[in-house]
């Protein structure tokens, strides 16, 4: 296994994408026999085949397809350390990882990145941005997996620095002909005689939900679990049910007159995010200079 190179692992990824060794060979700049050469090498080092070679061209055994994605993510992982390390040699490049919840993704952040990345200053930035829910996105920054988290700053910071970033609004959506629809605002414990659409017992919206509904002697009664806001929009408009939801998503529902848009009253429905990170010292340049624009953000909205 010491004998594996990563140039090796990048040919053998051009010969199965590329279906033959010689498109292969022209793609990388290089003979179509110096790879196989190379691949040959590489079984011998692991003491099985891992191509197929026939008239119409190579294909993977399943040995090499278990090869095949360990090199994917091997040569992943080299361009991004390639990219980050970029950003120790003058200008600000290299790769940002963050993490967000539904609602933080759902609502503004797609749109910061967006403004963020379009910047000429930030040309040579690339972000990476995955959806988790609010527990795990603490956890995955918490263990140095990503720069930069994104959720409800009522999450448990413990152990990291953070800093404000946007606020949303919680509201009732309700189908257009139901008894709610013609109310100006409502309070969540008069929704709790109907059917809600609700999100997984993992979200914070979810425990932030129940957790209202115990204050007041009540539970919850869902006629649909569904894993994501666009989801959730979608059974509500159907007429399934009724889903506590960011206000700032709901332009596209409510402007197709599939769903109405009722305020809740209650004090919680009024949320801010935050923006959690390990020590602002150990982050990159390219990740400080994204958590200030996303920390200015919270100033301009």
């Amino acid at each position: 296994m010491r004998d594996l190179d990563l140039k090796t692992l990048r040919l053998l990824v051009a010969v199965v994408d590329a279906g033959n060794m010689k498109d292969a060979a022209a793609a990388e700049h290089i003979e179509p026999s110096a790879i196989s050469k190379r691949i040959a090498q590489l079984e011998d080092a692991l003491g099985t085949p891992v191509l197929v070679r026939g008239r119409k061209g190579a294909a993977p055994t399943p040995a090499g397809m278990a090869l095949l994605e360990h090199a994917r993510t091997l040569l992943f992982t080299l361009e991004r350390i390639e990219a980050d390390m970029a950003a120790f040699k003058g200008g600000i490049k290299g790769q940002v990882r963050v993490v967000a919840s539904a609602s933080a993704i759902a609502e503004s952040l797609l749109d910061d990145l967006a403004h963020f990345m379009r910047e000429p200053d930030h040309a040579d930035i690339k972000v990476d941005i995955e959806e988790r829910f609010s527990k795990d996105v603490v956890a995955m920054v918490r263990d140095g997996v990503v720069s930069l988290g994104v959720c409800w700053e009522n999450a448990d910071f413990r152990g990291l620095e953070s800093r404000p970033y946007r606020r949303d609004e919680l509201s009732l959506a309700v189908p257009v002909d139901h008894p709610l629809a013609r109310r100006e605002a409502v309070h969540f414990e008069e929704t709790l005689d109907f059917d809600h659409v609700g999100l997984p017992p993992s979200t914070a919206v979810y425990t932030m939900l129940h957790r209202a509904a115990t204050k007041v002697g009540r539970g919850l009664s869902y006629r649909v679990v569904v894993s994501n806001f666009d989801a959730a929009f979608r059974v509500v408009g159907a007429g399934l049910g009724i889903s506590v939801v960011p206000r700032e998503v709901a332009g596209i529902y409510v402007s197709a007159g599939q769903v109405r848009l009722v305020p809740l009253l209650n004090d919680w429905a009024q949320r801010r995010f935050a923006i959690c990170y390990r020590r602002q010292g150990d982050l990159t340049p390219a990740a400080e200079r994204l958590l200030d624009y996303l920390s200015q953000q919270a100033v301009n909205g």
